[in-house]
């Protein structure tokens, strides 16, 4: 048996103080708050997700923002840096918005591709790429149209202590097909036509520390629950630990490290986030699992409020 996925279905991510995140994601990058929930693992923490106007799969960025948390370090075992993707002739846009809203960016060039490389207010490396590829992103908000708005993700540069080994599981097990390399970066891509592009940095940098301004996880994109089997014997099959399936309400995951130290998820495209609220007002409203909803006073009363705000 063998397997392809078909990239990347979220990132999620570490942040600090929860109206910060909210400021950059929906107010400065123009992402939509999709969902609203918690850490079903740790209720007290928020677990807020950010995509394109309907939470498509690879647009969704997540994250567990903790107030006043150490920080973490980038390094190998993680993602480094998230890729968002643009339309062509976007990046001038891109460029005068950041400056607006005092974000400082520098431009770099891979593959032949133009990037503005920049970080979240909590330390995330960042950066934006024109692609043709991938349906444009209908949801505007703050100043953004569909012609220059965020379409989703670009891809990712992965951080690994043992690059051969990653680089060997993205093509061999996730399927991914091996573009070329280029100075420090081997690039892979998948079949999708958005968070496709993956760059693995080729040479260790150090390992990074878990906390605010790092990935936590990165997670591929599975059909569905039947596929999601098949990718679970198949990781194990080619020697990597995965855990029992876990109901995220959204989508359902499963977890490996692979011998890079990077934490993988493989997650499911249904049933979406609309199974619980409407398309219309995902994001309004905290929405909780059945386990916790008995607790929803307590809960509300210990997160920090948010709320989505068009920014000056």
């Amino acid at each position: 048996m063998s397997k392809k996925t078909m990239g990347i279905h979220h990132i999620t991510a570490i942040v600090g103080n929860p109206q910060e995140n909210v400021d950059f994601y929906a107010g400065v990058l123009g992402l939509r708050l999709v969902k609203k929930t918690v850490n079903f693992d740790d209720p007290g923490t928020y677990h807020l997700y950010f995509g394109n106007e309907g939470g498509k799969p690879g647009t969704i960025i997540t994250f567990f923002p903790w107030a006043n948390a150490y920080q973490g370090k980038i390094g190998d075992g993680q993602v480094g840096v998230t890729s968002y993707v643009v339309p062509k002739g976007a990046f001038g846009f891109w460029e005068q918005r950041l400056e607006k809203f005092n974000v400082s960016f520098t431009k770099t060039e891979r593959f032949g591709e133009q990037y503005l490389s920049f970080d979240d207010p909590h330390g995330l490396h960042l950066e934006i790429v024109e692609r043709e590829e991938g349906e444009a992103n209908t949801w505007t908000f703050g100043g953004l149209t569909p012609d220059v708005a965020i379409k989703g993700f670009g891809g990712a540069i992965l951080y690994s202590s043992q690059p051969n080994h990653t680089a060997d599981l993205l093509e061999k097990v996730m399927g991914l097909d091996f573009v070329g390399t280029e100075g420090d970066f081997i690039r892979f891509r998948s079949s999708s036509d958005i968070g496709n592009i993956i760059d693995l940095k080729a040479t260790p940098s150090g390992r990074g520390q878990m906390g605010v301004g790092t990935v936590h996880h990165i997670a591929w994109r599975a059909i569905d629950d039947q596929d999601q089997l098949d990718w679970q014997k198949y990781v194990a099959e080619n020697g990597y630990g995965v855990t029992p399936v876990q109901d995220r309400n959204y989508f359902n995951a499963i977890y490996f490290r692979e011998h890079g130290e990077i934490l993988f998820e493989i997650a499911t495209d249904p049933p979406g986030f609309a199974h619980d609220e409407s398309v219309a007002t995902m994001g309004e409203k905290l929405m909780l699992p059945q386990q916790y909803e008995q607790y929803r006073g307590q809960i509300e009363r210990g997160l920090l409020p948010v709320e989505v705000r068009e920014l000056n």
